[in-house]
């Protein structure tokens, strides 16, 4: 087997809370010493470890996804590879040259035209101007700011500095290319198009790419490998990508069900604390996970209000098998007007039509905000109450089609014939 490009041995890093500017030289000292002899310092009061004992091996080629909460330790191990941030203990060897697009901002200079950032990006990856050159015109079609390229970046709203920041690290070359979940700030058709680039470097060029997303359907499009972190230490690292997104979502064949239950104070709050969730196939009745085609299938939400609020937003998404988002929707989508939910123990029910979802297994995220505030619980990648059901067969009453229809959706719809 090939060296591997990217080897991670024991790697910590320690933040002091409340810790602010330089570090006395004792503690200097006292980290190079740890390091020297890779001991784990003592863990003192105040202490946040991003990171602790942390070891894998990438390969050449590879493509592996990096999940895990908000504050899981993703961003920070990303910053230790790109050589952003010094690790406490613990090492990371990096094989080749890293191109890192870990927020916007990142690798330019704001006082720089687009034009003047693509040549710096390239001498600082260690290119010669000849090479950047060669690659200026698929870099700057790629990100399509053709017409702002001589303008200063700082006048740049956030998705074309994201759109130029992309595609310059992906065109130079790297061996390793490092992407967090920056690529969320540009549209829909954009993240595909960095996604197919991204598949092309990798499979075609044999290039290393690192990709953190709380889009799961991201994850498994793209990686043959997820690495999911925990608490600054790895969860999982398997080539069984399905079953380490399971793992990260809380959720597996063995354990997932069509109710939620609140065991206690999670994701309490005074504007809508959730008690209970569950899927039936009528209004309020008894818990099911198992559905047909033909069947309506009801989402059944309890929760408690001890502040009204016409801010207050409660909904769902519902999610396939495949990680892709089927739909949202929130109570007061028929609202003209936002109305406060009245003070105690709400029941909210979402009918979803029979004849609509396709035959397979879908998840169902509750969330909850301050509607353009602030997320109560259930944001993206930072998951609130699930529960999971499956359509089976019964796709519909014609028998001219039996099987399962490509798609997450499969209404039946009558047509109009003259």
């Amino acid at each position: 087997m090939s060296q591997p490009i990217i080897a991670v041995e024991n790697l910590s890093k320690k933040y002091r809370l409340g810790e602010v500017g330089a570090t006395t030289l004792r503690e200097d000292l006292s980290r190079a010493t740890n390091r020297l002899f890779r001991r784990q310092p003592k863990e003192e009061k105040g202490d946040f470890w991003a990171l602790r004992d942390v070891s894998f091996s990438i390969f050449p080629g590879e493509v592996i996804g990096i999940i895990g909460r908000n504050g899981a330790g993703k961003s920070t191990l990303l910053k230790v590879l790109s050589r952003i941030t010094e690790p406490t203990s613990g090492r990371a060897i990096l094989r080749g040259r890293v191109a890192s697009l870990l927020e916007v901002g990142t690798g330019f200079h704001l006082d720089l035209s687009g034009r003047d950032n693509i040549y710096l990006y390239g001498a600082i990856l260690g290119m010669k101007q000849a090479e950047i050159r060669a690659k200026y015109d698929e870099i700057v079609a790629f990100a399509e700011v053709g017409k702002f390229i001589d303008t200063p970046v700082k006048h740049y709203s956030s998705g074309m500095y994201v759109r130029l920041a992309f595609a310059v690290a992906a065109h130079l070359e790297p061996d390793i290319l490092i992407v967090d979940e920056v690529l969320a700030v540009g549209d829909t058709q954009f993240q595909d198009k960095c996604l197919g680039k991204m598949e092309e470097v990798s499979r075609h060029e044999g290039r290393t790419v690192l990709f953190v997303s709380h889009h799961m359907g991201s994850i498994h499009r793209l990686c043959r490998r997820v690495l999911m972190l925990e608490r600054g230490q790895i969860a999982a690292l398997s080539t069984d990508v399905q079953q380490v997104i399971q793992h990260y979502l809380g959720q597996s064949d063995e354990t997932a069900g069509g109710q939620w239950i609140n065991p206690g104070s999670r994701f309490n709050n005074p504007h809508f604390r959730p008690v209970k969730l569950w899927a039936s196939a009528t209004a309020g009745g008894p818990t099911e996970n198992h559905f047909t085609h033909n069947q309506e299938i009801w989402i059944n939400v309890t929760g408690d209000i001890q502040i009204m609020d016409s801010a207050t937003s409660v909904g769902i998404a519902i999610v396939d098998e495949e990680h892709r988002p089927v739909f949202w929707s929130f109570h007061h989508d028929r609202q003209s007007s936002l109305q406060p939910l009245a003070q105690g123990t709400r029941h909210l029910q979402l009918k979803v039509p029979s004849c609509f979802l396709n035959e397979g297994r879908y998840r169902v995220e509750l969330m909850s905000s301050l509607a353009f505030v602030r997320w109560l619980f259930g944001a993206p990648g930072d998951h609130g109450p699930m529960i999971e059901f499956k359509i089976g067969g019964g796709f519909s009453s014609s028998p001219y089609w039996i099987a399962r229809r490509p798609g997450a959706v499969a209404p039946v719809f009558t047509w109009n014939i003259q």
